[in-house]
């Protein structure tokens, strides 16, 4: 099977370029807003670790109010201070100790970190390219209106 053999950039036509063009800033916006949504989670499991260290052993049977959703809490009473329910993920939750949980979301939070680092690279990449792109087009424009 043969490889693809790359185009120049100068050897495409303008709408050519202009396809090549509206592809890449496509795929920048996708990108882009799955950078968003990265950070989004980033800051949840920060608020998680933040959460976590608020229950404290002075707590214990004191009245909370229980997150059911982002909007809707109930009021509760803290039993165990010592131990949380931890939401692993696709419907699962799991009992761990508060320190066992702020590692959790703190493995989470560097996961992520590291994830938004590569992301930012591959927006990166992705921003020159179009930036050439534009660039040869513009030149293409040039030597269209010379002549």
């Amino acid at each position: 099977m043969s490889q693809p053999q790359p185009v120049s950039l100068t050897d495409l036509d303008l709408t050519q370029l202009a396809d090549v063009r509206r592809q890449l800033e496509e795929e920048l916006n996708h990108l882009t807003n799955s950078f968003g949504q990265l950070k989004q989670a980033q800051a949840k499991f920060k608020t998680c670790i933040e959460n976590v260290a608020e229950i404290k052993p002075a707590n214990k049977g004191k009245t909370i109010l229980v997150p059911l959703t982002n909007s809707l809490y109930v009021p509760g009473k803290l039993s165990d201070p010592d131990h949380v329910i931890v939401d692993v993920g696709t419907g699962y939750f799991v009992q761990k100790t508060r320190e066992q949980a702020v590692k959790h979301y703190s493995a989470k939070v560097e996961y992520i970190r590291s994830n938004l680092e590569t992301l930012q690279e591959t927006i990166s990449k992705k921003q020159d390219n179009v930036n050439t792109v534009i660039s040869v087009m513009q030149s293409k424009l040039q030597q269209q209106n010379a002549s």
